[in-house]
């Protein structure tokens, strides 16, 4: 080989390995950008962190929490009574209480100059418990007073209702400042959260139009749904099989009638119910068990029956049939649709991203291969033109080759000696 040629081979050489680590280095930033790119599309979304939040801690109530040692110059005449269970907060009404849900009680009685108060508060399981003693302790007919979350009262006796307490105050004389005292300590009741601040949601059925107020009862059980003037027999209303009853006082035009709805816990005890119901009334003086005297007071052509959901309600009372049967129609059941928790990506979704993910790996492909080819074809144009050839090299006229012919030719030459025609 010539020393010229030689030296034009190494430049080759050195020409083709630069453009081989080009290709080299190109391709392997393409091929981690590519498979980075499909990772971050096909890999799940993570959930972000969460955030570090000081979460208060919340003491549950105690009998010593219901009632204050003193307030508004009312002070303790004694040490506050604590009331365990419902035979010691009330031995006459105890089975209701058990009904409603009852934990404990606290009692404290009160002096101030020459003035008396007994305070018992007594605490539920959770707001409707308490909302349901506060309407059995309640009578129709007692005043409105504005304390908590509701309140009536009775001469010198006070009754409300908050959260998940009911507090009942007895005074030896009624005083101006008297609400505005009650009030201090409904502030300072516990309040539940979550479903146990929720009242009865068979309240939200009864119609709003004629409705006489402080004559509603809730019932959760036979024993208070007897007590507080239920107008069906308890054994009729069905409280073994699940149900909650309220009962309300109207003011039509034809004349008073009272309005009970009975709430189950699906439409086929509902339905059963109702057909016994049905049953009963219209067997009228041969109904077994014997009628309840509210029954036997209303009018016979307005007592009906009627069924919606897992609602039964029936009405009674003296108003003309007409204006009963539009009460009962008022009566509707609305169910409360609960959507069941999807998981947070579906099939579909994760399809997409993995779709999402292939054409994002075949575009940065393409693109690596724009890039390879724009290195090796402009980067060998480049180094020839700094080496002052043509960019392109099919018009290059060297060619490195072995000249294997003419390396025989000598050597036979040595060998025979010189050819007498060369």
């Amino acid at each position: 080989m010539y020393p010229e040629k030689a030296g034009s081979y190494r430049l080759e050489v050195a020409e083709n390995l630069l453009t081989r680590w080009i290709a080299i280095v190109v391709c392997s930033l393409a091929f981690a950008g590519g498979e980075a790119s499909f990772a971050a599309q096909a890999a799940p979304a993570k959930p972000a962190a969460h955030q570090q939040t000081a979460t208060p801690i919340m003491l549950p109530p105690s009998p010593k929490s219901l009632l204050p040692e003193d307030f508004d110059g009312w002070a303790a005449a004694g040490p506050i009574e604590t009331l365990s269970d419902a035979a010691q907060a009330d031995a006459t009404n105890a089975a209701a209480l058990k009904e409603y849900g009852f934990s404990f009680g606290a009692q404290a009685n009160y002096k101030r100059d020459d003035d008396a108060l007994t305070l018992r508060a007594l605490h539920f399981q959770d707001a409707s418990g308490a909302y349901g003693a506060y309407s059995y302790y309640r009578q129709n007919g007692w005043a409105k007073e504005s304390i908590g979350a509701g309140a009536a009262s009775d001469k010198n006796r006070v009754l409300f209702w908050r959260g998940d307490t009911v507090v009942d105050a007895s005074y030896s004389r009624i005083g101006p400042m008297t609400a505005g005292e009650l009030r201090e300590i409904a502030k300072q009741l516990p309040v539940p959260t979550g479903n146990k601040a929720l009242g009865p949601p068979i309240l939200a059925s009864l119609p709003q139009t004629s409705l006489a107020g402080q004559t509603t009862h809730y019932a959760e059980g036979p024993a208070g749904y007897a007590g507080a003037g239920g107008v069906l027999p308890a054994s009729l209303a069905g409280f073994d099989r699940g149900a909650e009853a309220v009962t309300a006082n109207y003011d039509l035009a034809s004349g008073p009638a009272t309005l009970t709805i009975l709430e189950y816990p699906t439409p086929q005890i509902a339905q059963s119910q109702e057909t016994a119901i049905r049953a009963y009334l219209k067997a009228g003086s041969a109904a077994q068990p014997p009628r309840p005297k509210p029954l036997t007071d209303s009018d016979q052509a307005s007592l009906e029956v009627r069924r919606s959901g897992v609602l039964v309600a029936v009405v009674s009372g003296d108003a003309i049939p007409d204006e009963s049967h539009r009460l009962l129609e008022s009566v509707h059941f609305e169910a409360e649709l609960t959507s069941i928790p999807q998981p947070t990506e579906s099939d579909v979704e994760k399809t997409g991203r993995l779709l999402i993910g292939i054409a994002a790996l075949v575009s940065v492909g393409a693109l690596a291969a724009i890039l390879l080819g724009f290195f090796l074809g402009g980067g060998r144009a480049l180094v020839r033109i700094a080496r002052g050839k043509p960019a392109s090299s099919v018009y290059d006229e060297e060619f490195i080759h072995l000249d294997l012919r003419q390396g025989l030719e000598e050597k036979t030459a040595e060998i025979t000696g010189p050819n007498p025609k060369g």
